[in-house]
């Protein structure tokens, strides 16, 4: 699994998240894997996802860790009662889509593998051209 328990510690505390996640580790294992999915889904179009989240150790990017680590969080607290602690949690939530949009868009270029195809060109083009249809304004 890419998230390990051990690296909660950067966004929350250990007996904050025996309460979010409601000590079920079924319940953390799921909302792992939706936020392995969730990131996926912005970052599939021009990073190989497969090799980032089979990453281990200290070859996983960190950044990536950390925002993984607040959308499982949010997945999370957002099945607890009077949903307690929610409001840092979607915070942080947000903050993650933000960073993700932005590495999308190439705003932001985080130090990631891209997708190749199996001739080992890149699978997304890093440039994109074209034009609009000419305009002819003789008066």
């Amino acid at each position: 699994m890419f998230i390990q328990e051990s690296d909660y510690k950067i966004v929350i505390g250990e007996t904050a998240l025996k309460v979010v996640s409601q000590a079920d580790q079924e319940t953390r294992a799921n909302a792992e894997l939706e936020a392995v999915e969730e990131i996926s889904g912005y970052l599939r179009p021009k990073y190989d996802c497969r090799a980032i989240f089979e990453a281990e150790g200290e070859n996983r990017n960190r950044q990536v860790l950390m925002y993984a680590c607040d959308i499982a969080l949010y997945h999370m607290a957002a099945s607890l009662p009077n949903k307690m602690g929610m409001e840092i949690r979607e915070k942080r939530y947000e903050m993650a889509i933000k960073w993700l949009k932005d590495v999308q868009s190439g705003i932001v270029i985080p130090d990631l593998p891209e997708a190749t195809t199996e001739t080992g060109e890149f699978a997304a083009p890093s440039i994109r051209f074209g034009s609009k249809p000419c305009v002819d304004n003789s008066y």
